[in-house]
């Protein structure tokens, strides 16, 4: 069993920006303000919090149980909790599981994280589902809501944000390996992409998201990897700047806003999701080969189409010209038909949206390494 926990004066509540209140008791942490979202996964509640891609957000796990299976070394997907709080349901603390190295609620006391249990989360993701992803906060019961509300307004938008530089590393970090050389521009990538490519018996350079295109090519690289992470596509321009400079030169891929910087290094435009897709059960489509896969996702932000269009209506790959030769939008996301993967046809480069590597969520799209390290022949 975890540590014994007291629940005297840890009344607290959780409050939007558009002033919705929740109320809750509080399970550690001091008051925090962020963007707040829902991730629909029914476990992965520790790889979900160390994910880089959740920096600067309040995470509320719709699943009510969260906490049962205690927290291991194993399931982290970065070297700390990048999320700024967590709201739950039904909080546990238990660790009687063979894998379990502690409880749930004692490590995010330890590494100082913001939690919040009782809530109903319920009724806050329907508000969210309704309203869009909006800025909140975790506030004890006797802060007065006026200042609670003083805290949020204050709280930056998600939308023109740069969280890439609070989550890149500061000096290049080398994996060993025989296999194809990639060099991966780190935006916050997980480890569980590291994982897969070493498990390929890849070697891997990962650089800090402000390297220069010629500092990647001093690399010399079989591969080009742009890496998921947080924040707005938007504000990262300066990494967009260099992949038009890679696209090309190297074989490029890139999963989540990896995706994003090379749509919009090829001329796309991307947009802010009402609520973003974050879950573990999102089906997405091949429009090539007409193959769905049952896929893991993190992102509030997604590519618009060619001619600016948010969504797509038909079922065939959309092709289009650009400075690199012809491109097509290659997958499709079933429940919005929102844009989900890019293939560059005269240049070797490739995208998805979604997570292949899962971490947590299904393995269906794990393929997809093999396939991008074919781009490397």
């Amino acid at each position: 069993m975890g540590r014994a926990r007291t629940t005297s004066d840890r009344s607290g509540y959780v409050l939007l920006e558009d002033g919705t209140r929740f109320d809750g008791e509080l399970c550690g942490g001091e008051p925090v303000t962020g963007e707040v979202v829902f991730n629909t996964s029914m476990t992965g509640y520790q790889e979900a919090v160390t994910d880089p891609s959740y920096a600067g957000q309040i995470i509320t796990f719709t699943y009510p149980l969260v906490g049962n299976y205690g927290v291991s070394s194993e399931a982290m997907e970065s070297d700390r909790v990048q999320a700024r709080a967590v709201v739950m349901r039904d909080a546990h603390n238990g660790e009687d599981v063979a894998s379990a190295e502690g409880g749930w609620l004692d490590w995010l006391e330890d590494c100082g994280v913001t939690a919040i249990s009782g809530v109903d989360t319920r009724a806050l993701v329907r508000h969210i589902r309704d309203a869009g992803a909006m800025r909140g906060g975790i506030f004890r019961a006797e802060l007065a809501e006026a200042d609670a509300a003083e805290r949020v307004a204050a709280e930056p938008s998600m939308a023109g944000a740069d969280l890439a530089r609070e989550v890149t590393p500061a000096e290049p970090l080398r994996f060993e390996g025989d296999g194809a050389h990639v060099v991966g521009i780190d935006t916050g990538i997980k480890l569980s992409i590291i994982r897969q490519l070493r498990e390929r018996d890849c070697r891997v350079t990962l650089l800090p998201c402000s390297a220069s295109a010629d500092e990647v090519l001093a690399e010399d690289p079989d591969l080009v990897f742009l890496a998921n992470g947080p924040g707005d596509p938007a504000a990262l321009d300066y990494v967009v700047g260099n992949v038009r400079e890679l696209v090309g030169k190297r074989p490029v891929f890139g999963i989540c806003l990896g995706h994003q910087l090379l749509c919009r290094a090829v001329g796309l435009d991307t947009f802010k999701l009402p609520f973003g897709h974050r879950g573990a059960n999102h089906p997405v489509k091949d429009l090539a080969s007409g193959r769905i896969d049952i896929t893991s996702q993190n992102h509030g932000f997604a590519v618009r189409g060619p001619s600016g269009e948010p969504t797509i209506d038909g079922d065939e790959p959309v092709r289009w010209e650009t400075d690199f030769g012809a491109a097509e939008l290659s997958h499709l996301n079933l429940y919005d038909r929102t844009v989900e993967g890019l293939v560059l046809r005269d240049v070797p480069g490739a995208t998805v949206q979604y997570h292949p590597e899962a971490g947590p969520g299904p393995h269906d799209a794990r393929y997809l390494f093999d396939r991008f390290l074919e781009l490397a022949r």
